[in-house]
């Protein structure tokens, strides 16, 4: 076939570079490379010299014809003698190599491709600003197919198949880094899964109202606010939310506010574009984009100022964003959940929490109680921090602890609740080189004798009677001991002046012994 250089140069271009499916690509520069060589197969192969490694990258051949004679993705040994005329061969000028004959071969190539002993084959030595990325080859079955001619021909569209080879790579590098970040989220996944998603310690017992509710809300998109003191374990019921949801294969994202200086709020959550400010030398996705299908979880929104309250408001109302400097919108398909040690209701009173934002999600409230407020969950805690933290000091065994080191711990008043317990349960093991527990903080000021003993002494509460007297007696101090008129004990009660001293009589209550007030 007779055509110029430059339409075989742009021919051949269209073809190797035309596709990032590299075996499409190679079908196609196949095709068109057998109207000008005798050629069977073509491929790329790329040699690791420090390793002592060749590796098939991609080849494509006629029917029953394989190009290297290994399969794509292989890796072949190489021995000495082959690295050497390796290295020899990658730092001299020549950018092309004929193999007709394997009576010059070295025995290493040989071995690594016996192939080579029947075939002809074109070697073209590709290069990126100088540095070596690979081979590109043409083989075809027989001995002396190739001249000088062919070779030429070849090397006059090196660039081609040097951007195409480097494009094969950096493609490869990036389905093997998502592959293997994919595969990273599965095992994270699975591990949050097994400590925080369905394995919530207490959700049987303290937290059985709260799981309840987690139940209920994991099937809905709307935004969700878990409502506890500092410690009781908001990040564990926002995963246990997320994996029971339609959204568990998605990713699940955390943005500590309070932890991001106001002047980067907007870049962490929404991105930015490349000099969108000082410092942005590249693009940046946000957490909002990381979410994408998944969701958010906003630890701490009490934190968030007020103009941060704003953005927020803005996508959760129209469920699209913008990043930092940009002017695309992107759409936010993300399941927002929000928490807080804060009472967001009185911030709003106060101004300093925007009221619409507050209802908006403040749609499903979870209140998680203190650890105080479920201390039958303490012991299953205590057991499960130990083993856990055994397995990962790889323990020869678990340690104990005594009833009395039990009882003492539920006596506490943990105010760090459940990470203040998890804490001193990890130092007691770090302590206990694998004797049985002990918690020096039980010995100190920390958890008082005194207070321990207060602690573990049932209170006596009061009867009925008991309130309900104390009710009246302050009422009627209240009066000043009137009973009866529009200021009186009676109206204040809701009740008929004749049913109150009744009842006053019966509790032994009488009003002449209540001082009156001045």
């Amino acid at each position: 076939m007779n055509i110029g250089p430059d339409e075989f140069y742009k021919e051949i271009t269209l073809r190797i570079c035309g596709s990032l499916n590299i075996e499409q690509a190679l079908s196609q520069t196949l095709e068109y490379l057998q109207q000008f060589l005798l050629v069977d197969g073509i491929g790329f192969i790329y040699s690791d010299l420090a390793r002592k490694r060749l590796f098939i990258i991609a080849s494509i051949g006629r029917e029953g014809f394989n190009t290297f004679g290994h399969e794509t993705g292989a890796e072949i040994n190489m021995d000495d003698e082959y690295v050497q005329i390796s290295e020899e061969i990658e730092f001299d000028r020549e950018n092309i190599s004929i193999i007709n004959s394997p009576d010059n071969l070295p025995a290493g190539m040989l071995h690594a491709f016996p192939k080579l002993a029947t075939r002809s084959a074109l070697s073209l030595k590709l290069r990126i600003r100088d540095q070596m990325i690979g081979y590109f080859v043409v083989a075809a079955e027989g001995l002396n197919r190739y001249s000088e001619k062919d070779a030429k021909l070849l090397e006059s569209v090196r660039e081609p198949f040097a951007i195409a080879m480097s494009n094969v790579r950096r493609y490869d590098e990036q389905v093997r880094m998502k592959n293997m970040l994919a595969e990273n989220y599965r095992a994270l996944s699975d591990d949050i899964k097994q400590t925080s998603g369905f394995d919530v310690v207490g959700a049987d017992f303290g937290l059985r109202d709260v799981m309840e509710k987690v139940r209920q809300v994991a099937s809905s998109n709307s935004p969700t606010l878990l409502l506890g003191e500092t410690g009781t374990g908001k990040e564990v019921i926002a995963n246990t939310i997320h994996m029971l949801s339609p959204r568990q294969k998605g990713p699940m994202i955390t943005l500590q506010c309070g932890a991001v200086p106001e002047a980067l709020l907007g870049s962490e959550l929404f991105g930015h574009e490349k000099g969108a400010f000082t410092g942005a030398f590249q693009r940046k996705r946000g957490r909002f984009e990381r979410a994408e299908g998944g969701t958010l979880f906003l630890d701490e929104i009490g934190e968030l100022s007020l103009e941060a309250q704003v953005k927020l408001l803005r996508v959760l109302q129209e469920k699209q964003f913008e990043r930092v400097g940009g002017t695309k919108k992107f759409e936010a398909d993300v399941r927002v959940i929000a928490a807080t040690n804060r009472d967001l209701g009185k911030m709003v009173s106060e101004g300093t929490f925007r009221e619409d934002l507050w209802y908006r999600i403040n749609v499903l409230p979870i209140h998680i109680p203190p650890l105080r407020m479920r201390r039958e969950d303490i012991l299953s805690l205590v057991q499960y921090f130990i083993t856990r933290k055994a397995r990962e000091m790889n323990l020869p065994s678990i340690p104990q602890v005594d009833n009395y080191s039990l009882e003492r711990l539920k006596a506490y008043n943990w105010p760090g609740n459940v990470r203040e317990l998890q804490n001193i349960v990890e130092r007691a093991l770090i302590l206990s080189k694998g004797d049985n527990l002990i918690f020096p903080e039980l010995d100190n000021s920390t958890i008082s004798q005194e207070r321990t003993s207060t602690l573990l002494k049932p209170k006596k509460l009061p009867t009925m009677d008991q309130v309900v007297a104390n009710h009246i007696s302050t009422v009627l101090n209240h009066t000043g001991g009137r009973i009866e008129g529009d200021h009186g004990a009676a109206k204040i009660l809701r009740m008929n002046p004749s049913t109150l001293r009744f009842r006053m009589k019966k509790l032994g209550i009488k009003s002449k012994e209540i001082p009156k007030l001045h």
